[in-house]
């Protein structure tokens, strides 16, 4: 009897370790991503090719690492057979850190765009706006982790709140792109390059709330649908 309770007490250490590497290593990934992001943005602010390249190069590492993660958390389940709560945080690692990685993804796609606009028509006046899109989205990324680290499903659904700016900026920044166009022609590249940006930046807001939905399931235990309106990108 006391060798079983033993056993089960190293069993639950091993395992409870195994879970900490999995946040810690998660925790690591959203740094990366939430660095890309950042500097993906500034990279298309200040026309920085060089900047934005950094950021194309960095993703590979960031696919490694949610590589990693996807492994040892199947791992984990096969190995110890988590149940309840166990199970939750293993779940939620597995599927916050996909919605992480695609974060990273449209940074990439952010960052190629930067490199593709060199030598087209510039327009200021959108420029700006898509730049305070992506502080939004940058500080949206940030209070995620914050919250997952934090386990706190009240910032959670406060986060998913805001994801209605980054709706409200892609629709102006569209209806604005689309009146230069149509009075200036040169600015059709260009205003074809900011519509899709302000689009990834607006995806990104989205996925954002997805996370948000899996520190709700983790604190809950249930699905909470708080990206309706865009399940298709899920």
């Amino acid at each position: 009897m006391l060798e079983r309770a033993w056993e089960w007490i190293k069993m639950r250490d091993t395992f409870e370790k195994e879970l900490n590497k999995l946040h810690v290593l998660f925790a690591e990934m959203g740094m990366m991503v939430n660095e890309a992001i950042s500097h993906s943005v500034k990279a298309f602010s200040d026309h920085d090719n060089e900047l934005a390249q950094e950021v194309i190069l960095r993703d590979k590492k960031i696919n490694e690492c949610e590589n990693e993660l996807e492994s040892l958390t199947l791992e984990l389940i096969a190995l110890y057979q988590p149940v309840t709560t166990d199970l939750r945080d293993v779940i939620t690692v597995l599927k916050a850190s996909s919605d992480i990685e695609r974060i990273g993804d449209h940074a990439v796609s952010i960052s190629r765009a930067t490199i593709k606009m060199k030598g087209t028509r510039r327009i200021p006046e959108i420029e700006v706006e898509i730049a305070k899109m992506g502080e939004q989205a940058c500080v949206m990324v940030e209070q995620v982790l914050d919250a997952y680290i934090k386990n706190d499903e009240e910032q959670a659904y406060q986060i998913a709140d805001d994801d209605h700016k980054l709706d409200n900026a892609l629709e102006s920044i569209r209806d604005k792109c689309l009146k230069f166009m149509q009075n200036d022609p040169k600015t059709v590249v260009s205003g074809s390059h900011y519509t899709l940006v302000a689009t990834y930046l607006e995806r990104i807001g989205d996925y954002v709330t997805n996370v948000c939905e899996w520190v709700i399931f983790l604190k809950k235990g249930e699905i909470v649908e708080l990206n309706k309106d865009h399940e298709e990108k899920r």
